[in-house]
């Protein structure tokens, strides 16, 4: 049960030029799904849990539930923290045994970005824990413009300490990344710019989800209604990995794919109530989801250590 923090992590994957999926869960299952996924093809990984998700799952004792199921997985993990708003919450994770947390205060003023920002980072350190930080809007910002700073971004991991930075460069959450009718691209001289500025130093992209046509179809045939969805081609993800992002969150197409795989199999299995018969596909279209990225997207496949 190799659990650890994200630093060693991004160190090897800054050199080697690959990145650590960061998977959004809100069951054990789809934690399951994920380290299943990542043992088989020897790959760290990230299982990242937003306020809302840990509330779901029992906050208090999920570091033990997911020691539990992970008793035979012998690749590194982490366990993670996403959004975590405000510093209250980020400690309270860090007492629980989260090995990485992110405050979430890129929305606030500048200086109380800082201020809070190092707070954490204080007392994650003295836990072991890593940190990681945002600045600039990381919700639509492609449409917003509220890009990253690069010069304020090297002001602010010196007077942090954070262990990695969530930028805005041009992704976005939630399902539709980006206009019918637009080309998409990142802001490839802002990751530029914070590399020359901070040699070595590992950068996040959130709103990363590439969402596939056969996603978005499986999830509509069986009762969904999401439409007009583009997400972020994954040759964009593959080039700024190669630049100096170290971590990709995934959440859109990782869950759609497990809901969606879900809706079909309630509405094909018509001669059983066990609730396993529901979610065992779920969870291996979810699986089978992971590994493409790892193999296709992230490149960190035997990248184990």
């Amino acid at each position: 049960m190799p659990l650890v923090n994200t630093k060693q992590m991004f160190i090897d994957a800054y050199k080697g030029h690959y990145a650590i999926g960061a998977f959004n869960v809100d069951s054990i299952a789809m934690v399951q799904a994920v380290l299943e996924a990542a043992e088989k093809l020897k790959s760290p990984v990230i299982i990242a849990i937003s306020e809302g998700s840990r509330n779901f799952m029992h906050p208090g004792n999920l570091k033990e539930q997911i020691l539990c199921v992970s008793k035979d997985i012998t690749i590194p993990f982490a366990i993670h923290l996403d959004h975590g708003k405000g510093v209250d919450l980020c400690k309270s994770c860090i007492d629980e045994g989260f090995t990485s947390v992110m405050i979430d205060a890129g929305n606030s003023p500048y200086e109380e970005n800082v201020k809070q920002t190092k707070e954490v980072v204080i007392y994650a350190h003295s836990h072991g824990c890593t940190v990681e930080g945002e600045l600039g809007g990381l919700d639509a910002s492609h449409k917003d413009g509220n890009f990253t700073d690069p010069e304020l971004a090297k002001d602010f991991i010196n007077r942090t300490g954070i262990d990695s930075l969530a930028v805005s460069v041009g992704t976005g959450h939630g399902t539709t990344k980006f206009k019918n009718d637009e080309i998409p691209d990142l802001k490839w001289d802002i990751l530029k710019e914070i590399q020359k500025n901070n040699p070595g130093f590992p950068l996040v992209l959130h709103g990363a989800s590439s969402i596939s046509d056969d996603i978005i179809n499986t999830f509509n045939a069986y009762g969904g209604n999401i439409h007009n969805t583009k997400g972020v081609p994954e040759e964009l993800i593959r080039k700024a990995i190669q630049i100096n992002v170290c971590k990709v969150n995934i959440a859109t197409d990782f869950r759609m794919t497990y809901t969606g795989t879900l809706k079909k199999s309630l509405f094909l299995i018509k001669d059983h109530y066990e609730p396993r018969n529901f979610l065992v596909p779920a969870k291996e279209a979810a699986e089978k989801l992971v590994e493409e990225k790892i193999k296709n997207v992230f490149g960190s496949e035997n990248k184990a250590k």
